[in-house]
């Protein structure tokens, strides 16, 4: 049984890492590709963002610079709207389309998008559910084994089905973000027609840069769902090993 769960468990791993790598290489490869691309209003990422919060009414976010790359995004408790070097500086068809991305989840929060809401009330519950899942699980292991045995109680498997439950919120989250994500990319591509920051002609690139980086949200629901399940096959199969010995 170990050893079939141990295959199981590689298998899994093996298909996380092609979906990963398969993700984020479609994404890297469509932002190199459409960053040599310059846009024809020649508005720098920085200069996109704050046409963009001034097209609709915002006036408290701040655009800021991070490090890194494609690492972009909107820190909505600091009103911050924070964009990568590369972008922040750059008047290319890609600095545009992410920095209207990073904007249109401002326009998510302010307009009060539902999808958005619930995908940030699923954070902290995430984070919870993420240091409680295991601690749960091996608890009602334990249980199973000194309390079951004497008391014939099954309380020991409902503890850990609680954990396997906490631990599935990843995957919740992951699902959630995916309609936020399409969402945000589709105001993007709209803004940044309304206010001529591309033309009809340069749109297209921007939108096919945007949905490249969308399947990375794709990805992430899909390697969440996996791990899920990994998690869920080992409880139980652990606690079909107590119940048989």
């Amino acid at each position: 049984m170990f050893y079939r769960y141990y295959i199981i468990s590689l298998a899994c791993m093996v298909v996380c890492a092609i979906i990963g790598g398969w993700a984020s290489n479609k994404v890297h490869s469509a932002y190199r590709r459409y960053d040599n691309m310059l846009n024809s209003s020649h508005m720098t990422g920085y200069d996109t963002a704050q046409r963009l919060l001034r097209a609709n009414g915002i006036r408290d976010i701040r655009v800021g610079r991070v490090q890194g790359s494609l690492t972009d995004h909107y820190h909505p408790k600091k009103k911050e709207v924070n964009l990568s070097e590369r972008v922040y500086g750059n008047n290319s068809l890609a600095a545009c389309a992410v920095a209207a991305h990073e904007i249109g989840h401002v326009v998510q929060e302010r307009k009060g998008y539902f999808p958005y809401k619930i995908r940030n009330f699923l954070v902290t519950a995430t984070n919870i559910g993420s240091r409680l899942a295991l601690p749960l699980v091996v608890l009602g292991l334990i249980l199973d084994v000194f309390v079951a045995a004497t008391q014939n109680s099954d309380v020991g498997f409902y503890l850990a089905i609680a954990g396997v439950a906490l631990y599935g919120l990843s995957t919740l989250f992951a699902l959630a973000t995916l309609p936020v994500e399409l969402d945000a990319s589709r105001r993007a591509k709209k803004m940044l027609l309304a206010e001529g920051i591309l033309t009809e002609e340069e749109a297209p690139y921007a939108g096919k840069m945007l949905s490249a980086a969308a399947m990375t949200y794709v990805a992430s629901l899909l390697v969440s769902l996996i791990y899920f399940l990994r998690f869920f096959l080992w409880v139980m199969m652990m606690f079909g090993n107590r119940r048989r010995d």
